[in-house]
């Protein structure tokens, strides 16, 4: 947005005429001086939507439906009920939250298609690698600066388009933590109030392409081992293009190394398995100070409902199938996460209450694997979901270790290995895949980055377990179908530099045709120097959360790394061809 858009957004939301109560009038006189029996509700209004930041900007809307006594009345029990009740009724307190959630509309972004030149000629290997070098400096530099690679989150209160009235409701019954419950509940009745307010252009601006800018002012820097598998395979994809100098290959090494270390070792957790074996996995965030939060987020994260946070099969996959790229030889790597993962699957409807939060139902779970692991106290605060990607990561991760965990002669791993194909096949057949209500936690543009990834693991192997896996031919129907949006949908509209980054991971990895790498790539030179003083490119949405709210993970040393792994991709299908 342009200075003057945002003053005058601002002005609109500051002199708005009020039509109903607003969101301070509804709960301040219950929440703002803590009265009542759970004095986290309050501490998490106070810290999250009665900051002095979004009070100047809210205080002027109103809902004329809560003009209504009755209405204002009962949206106002609901949240006494919130705050006193020992074992509240989330349900009947949601209800009239979700009935006002599905007056709003928020929509995810269609880009626009682009219209047609003169076929360009494709870019220059030499430019390519300049950016190549660029970006892997970067991570070199901010690793040198910080001793990690940092990544951000931030919160976008306008909520995730796919969070309904309905959707909202599975969410407040499926999570567990009261806390977690507390900012579902109160996140969402303050979107309510955004989405209908002046202050929605300042607080969701528009933007080109599909992954979402992150240009908020307050961002959580934080450090995560599935953060540090990410960066160990940008750097092993630096080094393996042979641009990187004998001294950045060298600091290459040793932060893939510290990375790895932090993976396994400072981020491990031993927990038991649905079955009772003890099996140690990778928590997302490891006990403080290990993390390493933006002080103000480390004070405040208990009030906006992250006191516990356990460990996730995700974490756990990318964090082993880094390690198994960087050569480590822990003998963490030697279970077989199969047999963990195969107590976390979903078999054809029996095991259907492992997902308490099914906010993606519009899609089949049977041999999909669940989110979240269960600490040895038995807490899972988030309740538990289940996303497409995690499991190409499993899948992936399962490629890489064939041998050392003995799948193809272990018929029940075999079996959990094509209960997971069974379920992305499905997903293939339908589309679900590119649909974003399908996901949890990414985009559909990255879930098809990510079959990339994981279909070259998959065509690493020899041809006689290739048909063992696969007898009957799936991944190369899901390649066609991914193939097909790629380069029938992502590439043929606006594209941001994330975008394009993530169709370059897609076509080089699915092996389409060089000369389809063309407008990612003119869409990556050309933006480049967009980041600014932070780098070569701007913050971009990488992955999300729905639930308590649209909160974005990325950073711009993130957008480099996937800018370099699509251009390692592409600058080697290049000389390939030119060879």
């Amino acid at each position: 947005m342009a200075f003057s858009e945002i003053a005058g957004a601002a002005y609109r939301a500051l002199t708005a005429r009020k039509d109903g109560p607003s969101l301070y009038d509804v709960c301040d006189p219950l929440l703002l001086n803590g009265a009542g029996g759970d004095p986290h509700l309050a501490k998490f209004y106070k810290t999250a939507l009665g900051n002095p930041a979004l009070r100047p900007l809210l205080r002027r809307t109103g809902l004329a439906e809560l003009a209504s006594a009755p209405c204002l009345q009962g949206l106002r029990e609901a949240l006494i009920r919130a705050r006193d009740d020992a074992i509240p009724d989330w349900a009947a307190i949601g209800a009239p939250v979700a009935a006002l959630l599905d007056t709003i509309e928020v929509r995810h972004p269609q880009p626009k298609p682009l219209s047609k030149p003169l076929p360009a000629p494709a870019p220059d290997v030499r430019e390519i690698e300049r950016v190549i070098r660029l970006c892997g400096a970067q991570l070199l530099r901010a690793f040198g600066c910080h001793g990690f690679i940092p990544t951000y989150a931030a919160f976008n209160l306008i909520g995730d388009p796919d969070i309904k009235g309905r959707e909202f409701l599975m969410a407040l019954t499926g999570l567990n933590a009261r806390g977690y419950k507390n900012s579902t509940l109160l996140f969402n009745l303050a979107r309510i109030f955004i989405a209908r307010s002046p202050a929605r252009a300042l607080i969701n601006p528009p933007w080109t392409g599909i992954a979402e800018p992150m240009w908020q002012p307050m961002q959580i820097r934080h450090r995560s081992a599935y953060y540090d598998a990410f960066f160990t395979e940008a750097l092993l994809s630096f080094v393996e293009t042979g641009l990187a100098s004998p001294d950045a290959a060298t600091a290459s090494r040793r932060a893939i190394k510290d990375m790895v270390a932090f993976c396994l070792t400072t981020s491990r957790e031993e927990v038991r398995a649905p079955d009772g074996r003890s099996f140690s996995v990778i928590t997302a965030l490891a006990p403080l100070p290990h993390p390493r939060f933006s002080k103000f987020f480390s004070h405040i994260k208990q009030d906006l409902g992250f006191g516990v946070y356990v460990p996730d099969c995700d974490t756990t996959a990318c964090a082993f199938s880094a390690a198994t790229q960087a050569g480590s030889d822990d003998p963490i790597l030697n279970q077989p996460l199969l047999d963990f993962y195969a107590g976390y699957q979903v078999d054809g409807g029996a095991n259907e209450p492992k997902v308490t939060v099914p906010i993606n139902d519009s899609i089949d779970y049977e041999g999909g694997v669940v989110t979240w692991i269960d600490n040895l106290k038995g807490e899972r605060p988030f309740g538990n979901d289940l996303d497409p990607t995690l499991n190409l990561d499993i899948l992936e991760v399962s490629f890489r270790n064939l041998a050392r965990w003995k799948i193809l002669e272990t018929p029940s791993r075999l079996a959990t290995l094509r209960g997971i194909i069974g379920f992305q096949l499905r997903l293939a057949l339908s589309g679900a895949f590119a649909d974003p209500r399908s996901h949890i936690y990414y985009l559909p543009e990255l879930y098809c980055a990510y079959f990339g990834r994981c279909y070259a693991a998959f065509m690493a192997l020899p041809l006689e377990a290739r048909h063992a896996i696969d007898p009957d031919g799936a991944f190369e129907i899901i390649r066609a179908k991914v193939l097909a949006y790629v380069e029938g949908e992502l590439i043929t509209s606006e594209m941001n530099v994330f975008d394009a980054a993530l169709a370059l991971m897609a076509l080089g990895h699915l092996g389409a045709d060089v000369a389809t790498f063309t407008p990612a790539l003119t869409c990556i030179l050309g933006d480049l120097g967009e980041g600014g003083r932070r780098g070569p490119f701007r913050a971009y949405e990488w992955n999300k959360m729905k639930t308590p709210t649209r909160i974005l993970v990325g950073g711009p040393e993130v957008t480099s790394a996937f800018v370099l792994m699509g251009l390692a991709l592409a600058h080697r299908a290049m000389l390939r061809g030119a060879a």
